[in-house]
């Protein structure tokens, strides 16, 4: 037992704590919006078996929580997250998915937790032993890592991402997150290394690794498919995503997607698709310079428009409207499903341009909703979140079952 007060420690855009109430209390909300009006089943009935690969956090657990509560799923995360070790709290991811097992348990169904490096050789084995063990064949595939690193476990290099433009230096307003001003923020151009070590890390390189394990396996059921996240983007952020090191990753991705759409139709008569998500507060785009100024004037907008989703919201469409059973996915002309659809209405864009053209550290608070931004992000770690008394100490020691 470590019973413990857990009070919030934060620098910048790094939380070095978590909180296993506030955990479990969004696992729980999450879980209400994926039974909302889902075709929930029990096991066996709609979705048989789902893999998320990054399922601990975000949107990766929005769609673990998604298929299992929403649609019967038994289901399979691979994650690395720190367990709690004496007086130190385990990570957020770890917290969640100790919470989503619990509540799968009482709920009739499963979730398995692999924990450790999914990029590598080992945990792969692992997951696809695991599978067979269990004698399930895989109806989905969602593939949502955000890592900042990758070690190629063809040759041990390890690669680091970058977010910079490419070409020229780019110059923009931002958020300091320490201090919470708006300033001016200037990032150089990436070199040709940079660019290909953040493909390596965030293209389609491990997605593909993934599906043809699983493919070559046997693991696949019959109409499986496999789905893997993304981000375009105003062109307000262009320079900086999609123009970026990131925009020539995520083309990598969307190209090996349309590869593997034709693996999955040859081998079991599935497909993969690129799902292109909204922007929203994630420990990886809090990172990315710009992005939560952008993101502050756009929750302004979206939230006063009524049109403004959550992970668990946009994932709760996307296995509505595309991915749930008996659904066909809607596509644009690159084949790519659309859940950004809301957030480039081009109403909504325009206020967004013309708040950000006028915002200042003076105005901040008045002109977008950073309040919610730093609520959102506070709760990603189970701080912040309604209902839960932060003076009371809780158990920390919680475990996973693997």
């Amino acid at each position: 037992m470590s019973m413990q007060v857990i009070a919030e420690r934060i620098r910048g855009f790094i939380c070095l704590n978590a909180h296993p109430t506030g955990c479990a209390a969004n696992v729980d909300a999450e879980i209400a919006v994926a039974q909302q009006g889902a075709a929930a089943g029990t096991p066996g009935t709609g979705l048989g078996a789902a893999l998320v690969i990054g399922g601990s956090t975000g949107y990766g657990l929005s769609s673990l929580l998604s298929a299992v509560f929403g649609y019967g799923a038994q289901g399979t995360a691979v994650c690395l997250e720190r367990p709690p070790q004496r007086e130190r709290t385990a990570s957020a991811g770890w917290y969640n998915l100790a919470a989503s097992q619990r509540r799968a348990r009482s709920a009739g169904r499963e979730i398995a937790v692999i924990n450790g490096d999914a990029f590598s050789g080992e945990i792969k084995d692992q997951t696809l032993a695991r599978l067979k063990q269990a004698g399930r064949k895989l109806d989905l595939v969602v593939y949502s890592l955000a890592a900042p690193k990758r070690v190629d476990p063809s040759d041990g290099v390890t690669y680091s991402s970058v977010l910079k433009p490419l070409g020229d230096s780019y110059r923009s307003k931002s958020i300091n997150l320490g201090n919470e001003e708006v300033v001016e923020v200037e990032i150089g151009p990436a070199s040709e290394a940079e660019v290909e070590a953040t493909r390596k890390v965030m293209g389609g390189e491990d997605f593909a690794a993934w599906v043809h394990a699983l493919a070559e396996a046997d693991l696949l059921a019959p109409g499986c498919r496999a789905v893997a996240y993304s981000y375009i983007g105003p062109a307000l952020t262009f320079p900086i995503y999609r123009s970026g090191t990131i925009g020539r990753a995520k083309e990598d991705l969307e190209k090996t997607t349309a590869e593997l759409s034709a693996l999955l139709a040859a081998r079991v008569g599935g497909a993969a698709y690129v799902s292109v998500n909204k922007a929203l507060v994630t420990q990886a785009s809090s990172a990315i310079p710009v992005v939560p100024l952008y993101i502050s004037l756009l929750f302004k907008v979206m939230k006063a428009a009524g049109t403004h989703e959550g992970t668990a919201q946009q994932m709760a469409r996307l296995f509505r409207d595309h991915l749930g059973p008996g659904r066909q996915p809607r596509t644009d002309g690159e084949g790519r499903i659309r859940l950004d659809d809301l957030e480039l209405a081009p109403d909504i864009q325009e206020q967004v341009t013309a708040l950000w053209d006028q915002v200042t550290t003076e105005n901040l608070s008045a002109l977008s909703d950073y309040a919610g931004f730093r609520t959102d992000f506070r709760k990603l770690f189970g701080f912040e979140v309604p209902g839960v008394d932060y003076a009371l100490p809780v158990e920390t020691d919680i475990s996973i079952s693997t």
